[in-house]
């Protein structure tokens, strides 16, 4: 008897963490190629990331995890979608906004995730190394939320640069490039792991075995 399996994989694993990846590296491209690092800009970038993303988990949690796990992905695409629709409202782009609402979502989100993957920890090989992977960006959501808290938002600096002019560099100018950066190291993160070879879940390997011939020892 065929033991109750995963819904058939329209949206797999790795096709989740390809569209995650995706998600994320738009969002880093956006601000790498954008001279205004403004909270306007910043929250604007944010609120797309976090509907894309909450899309994705939305997504995921329908067709790609079973009833028991689909806890997490409803957990983080509510976060997200929520982080992304208050990052969308424009009279709130603030850089208050923009450090309350990136430092709440990321420790929410990065929580989440960590606890996810540890729980998964002890789960067949094939869902271990989903595990890993959420571990990992559980704690570099962590991290980006920590990193936030350090920057000064009131921070200001004037410099010149010989025959170019001069700049300002403020707290929210640098906060929304660390957003920037932790969007493109997930997006390399998730495009390799789901690109990476994945062991087979328990079950599989017999499943596609070839029987043995007749008379052999």
């Amino acid at each position: 008897m065929s033991s109750p399996s995963v819904p058939a994989e329209r949206f797999a694993v790795h096709h989740v963490q390809l569209a995650r990846a995706g998600a994320a590296a738009i969002a880093a491209l956006m601000i790498t190629f954008s001279p205004d690092h403004s909270a306007a800009v910043g929250l604007s970038v944010f609120s797309g990331f976090g509907i894309l993303t909450a899309i994705v988990f939305f997504l995921a949690a329908w067709l790609t995890y079973p009833a028991g796990r689909r806890w997490a992905p409803l957990s983080l695409g509510a976060v997200a979608v929520i982080a992304g629709m208050i990052a969308g409202i424009g009279p709130w782009r603030t850089s208050t906004t923009f450090f309350v609402l990136v430092i709440a979502w990321a420790f929410v989100s990065g929580a989440v995730e960590l606890l996810s993957g540890l729980r998964e920890r002890r789960a067949d090989a094939a869902r271990r190394g989903q595990a890993r992977d959420a571990v990992t960006v559980g704690i570099l959501t962590l991290v980006l939320g920590a990193a936030m808290l350090v920057i000064p938002a009131q921070y200001v600096l004037e410099y010149t640069i010989d025959e170019a002019g001069t700049f300002t560099l403020t707290g929210t100018t640098i906060a929304v490039g660390v957003f920037g950066g932790y969007a493109a190291i997930v997006a390399v993160y998730l495009a390799i792991a789901a690109f990476s070879p994945r062991p087979k879940a328990a079950g599989e390997a017999d499943a596609v075995a070839p029987a043995p011939e007749e008379g052999t020892a």
